[in-house]
């Protein structure tokens, strides 16, 4: 198994979020191609996703950051309605809106130029957040990073657009 696949496991059940042998082995580790996990990414795990809702686990090492993006309406459907809920840790969640004084995030060095909405929502154990689709949004974990539960109409992350056009997300899973 992948070693960012493992942290995540263990980050997870250390959470008391049970993980079998089989979810572990489909946990995405996912870098959106710049090869920068540690700055830029974060590690999902996909309960359910049909089309009508999704459930995922998002896991996030110390200050990792989930780059700016926005799911777009596609085939005359909206785009995705998502709530987070944290489950441990904190995570600074940034939409539009009146920007922060002293934001608690900072965006990936050599990357701040892709990063325009300010709003902060701080998300600690037990909060959680709803973002409307098309709303441009970014989220980076706190110190000791972060479990974040995920709800939401349908996925098609293939899909987002994303702020940095370097970006690629594409669903990798390293064996």
């Amino acid at each position: 198994m992948h070693e960012a696949q493992a942290r995540t496991v263990r980050m997870m059940k250390k959470a008391g979020i049970a993980v079998t042998p089989a979810e572990a082995s489909r946990i995405e580790v996912a870098d959106f191609g710049l090869g920068e996990l540690a700055r830029t990414g974060l590690e999902i795990l996909v309960y359910v996703n049909n089309a009508r809702y999704c459930a995922k686990e998002l896991v996030m090492f110390p200050r990792q950051t989930c780059p700016q993006h926005k799911h777009p309406a596609i085939a005359g459907c909206p785009g995705k309605m998502e709530t987070f809920r944290c489950r441990q840790g904190k995570v600074y969640l940034y939409t539009p809106g009146r920007p922060a004084r002293k934001p608690g995030a900072r965006p990936p060095r050599g990357s701040e130029r892709h990063y325009t909405v300010w709003h902060e929502t701080v998300l600690g154990p037990g909060d959680q957040s709803t973002i409307p689709p098309g709303t441009m949004h970014w989220f980076q974990a706190g110190p000791k990073g972060a479990i974040v539960s995920e709800f939401s109409s349908r996925s098609r992350d293939e899909s987002d657009v994303f702020k940095d056009p370097r970006i690629r997300r594409t669903t990798k899973v390293a064996s």
